[in-house]
C-alpha cells in the first residue's frame, strides 16, 4: 500500500479529498457523524482512483473501516462506500452448505433430507458393475430397457465412505467395549454377515442383550455378549474337609502294652 501524501500532482488531489470522503462516510452512516472516526490512510488504486479509511465507531462494529473510494485527476468524484471488516473485527463464520452441516440426529419424523443428483456416493444401479465382470455389458443393456431394479446404488467411494464412518463409530475395533472384549464379532453366532463387498468386514448384531443389537458392527468389534462365552459357575470358596462334631466328648483309649 502507497500513501499519497508525497505522490505527484495527480494523485495529490486524491489524496487531499479527505473531507469529501469523510462526508460521503457519514452519509451512508445516516448521517451520525460521531460513528465514523479519524482518518486512518488513503491507499492508491491506481493513477486516478484512491481509497480513504477511517475508523468506524459505529456500535456493534467493533474493529470495522470506512473505506470510501475517490475518482479523478482534476475533479474528484465519488467512487463507492463500503464497511469492511479489520484484522480484530467481529465477522460471521464461514458459511457451510447445509448438506455439510446436518447431521444423522437432525433428521427428525416428516423431514426430508434430498439427495442431490450428482451424489459421488450414489451411480446408476447397472453402471456399478465393473467392466470386467462377465456379462457386465450384457446386464447393462437388459437394465436400461426393462428399468427394473433400485435406479441408483452406492458407488465405490459411497462404500469406502461407510466403511471408514463404521469402522471409526462406536461399533468399530477401536471402540473402548471392542478393547476390552475377550472375543470379537465375526467369531460369534449373533454376528449376521451383510451381503455385498463390505461383507468382508461388517455385519449386523441380533443379540437382544447388548447395546449394539440391530446395529452394523466391524468384524473384529466385540463385547460380553459374545455367544461362545462361557462363564464358570462353581464356587470360588474353598471348601474343607468336612467334620463331624457332635459335641461328644471321647475318652482317650488306654495305652496296651
Amino acid at each position: 500500500m502507497q500513501d499519497l501524501a508525497d505522490s505527484a500532482a495527480p494523485t495529490t488531489v486524491l489524496a487531499d479529498a479527505v473531507d469529501l470522503a469523510r462526508a460521503a462516510a457519514v452519509e451512508a452512516a445516516d448521517g451520525e457523524t460521531a460513528q465514523v472516526g479519524e482518518h486512518l490512510e488513503v491507499v492508491r488504486e491506481d493513477d486516478t482512483a484512491a481509497t480513504h479509511y477511517f475508523a468506524a465507531d459505529k456500535p456493534g462494529y467493533r474493529g470495522w473501516t470506512w473505506a470510501v473510494t475517490v475518482m479523478g485527476a482534476d475533479e474528484v468524484t465519488l467512487g463507492e462506500v463500503a464497511l469492511l471488516p479489520g484484522a480484530d473485527a467481529v465477522v460471521a463464520p464461514e458459511w457451510v452448505p447445509w448438506t455439510e452441516r446436518v447431521r444423522a440426529e437432525d433428521l427428525a419424523p416428516g423431514d426430508l433430507l434430498p439427495v442431490d443428483e450428482d451424489d459421488e456416493r450414489l451411480v446408476p444401479a447397472h453402471a456399478a458393475l465393473d467392466d470386467d465382470e462377465p456379462g457386465a455389458e450384457e446386464i447393462r443393456a437388459v437394465a436400461d430397457e426393462l428399468g427394473f431394479g433400485r435406479p441408483r446404488v452406492m458407488s465405490p467411494e459411497g462404500r469406502f465412505d461407510a466403511a471408514e464412518r463404521w469402522t471409526s463409530g462406536d461399533f468399530g475395533p477401536g471402540a473402548e467395549m471392542a478393547r476390552a472384549a475377550s472375543a470379537h464379532c465375526g467369531t460369534c453366532g449373533f454376528y449376521l454377515s451383510l451381503g455385498g463387498s463390505l461383507r468382508g468386514a461388517f455385519g449386523v448384531c441380533g443379540n437382544g442383550n447388548v447395546p449394539a443389537d440391530g446395529h452394523v458392527v466391524h468384524a473384529e468389534y466385540g463385547c460380553g455378549g459374545h455367544s461362545e462365552l462361557q462363564v464358570d459357575t462353581g464356587s470360588v470358596v474353598m471348601v474343607a474337609e468336612l467334620v463331624y462334631d457332635d459335641g461328644v466328648e471321647m475318652d482317650p483309649v488306654p495305652a496296651t502294652d
